[in-house]
């Protein structure tokens, strides 16, 4: 079992910054690719970014490519989420996630084996 909690969601202004954290507890945390989706007000979850084990591997969503990046720090169990250039768009609720093979394989979201119950992050105009 792996547990995921999320924080460092908010309000902020368009333009704005914040960066999201995802602890995890439990099984050892180096044997998961991580990633983080986000579901918008009426939208499906979609993917945002993900993350292989060892951090040498990265992938995002064409949307947030060049704002967001995602890192991880395997000693602290947390991955992270650092957000920059905000646009109202980006408002969602946001989900990190454990997968037990690759960071490619959390791009398909299919064979996630561990969700958090999500951060609200809200960007004003």
């Amino acid at each position: 079992q792996v547990q995921l909690v999320e924080s460092g969601g908010g309000l902020v202004q368009a333009g704005g910054s914040l960066r999201l954290s995802c602890a995890a507890s439990g099984r050892s945390f180096t044997s998961y690719a991580m990633g983080w989706f986000r579901q918008g007000p009426g939208k499906e979850r979609q993917f945002v970014a993900s993350i292989s084990w060892s951090g040498d591997s990265t992938y995002y969503a064409d949307s947030v490519k060049g704002r967001f990046t995602i890192s991880r720090d395997n000693a602290k169990n947390t991955v992270y989420l650092q957000m920059n250039s905000l646009k109202p768009e980006d408002t969602a609720v946001y989900y990190c996630a454990a997968e037990r093979t690759s960071a490619a394989a959390v791009v398909a979201g299919i064979t996630i084996g561990y969700w958090g119950q999500g951060t609200q992050v809200t960007v004003s105009s």
